[in-house]
């Protein structure tokens, strides 16, 4: 498997990630034409989208900590 499908694998796996979201298949054909760091910023952004919808969360669960 060549890097550039690697990544493209990545972030099929990334978008799959997400709870209640139907799974997504991706055909390697469309994302083929970016060169490497075009689709590592693009799981650099679905990493930070995951972190972004983790924030509240983590603010809910820090109110039940006890001090």
């Amino acid at each position: 498997m060549t890097r550039k499908a690697q990544l493209i694998k990545d972030i099929q796996n990334l978008l799959n990630s997400y709870e209640g979201i139907h799974k997504t298949s991706i055909n390697p054909e469309l994302l083929e034409f970016m060169d490497e760091n075009t689709l590592k910023e693009i799981i650099g952004n679905l990493l930070d989208q995951k972190e972004t919808i983790k924030e509240p969360d983590i603010e809910w669960l820090d109110k039940f900590k006890t001090k």
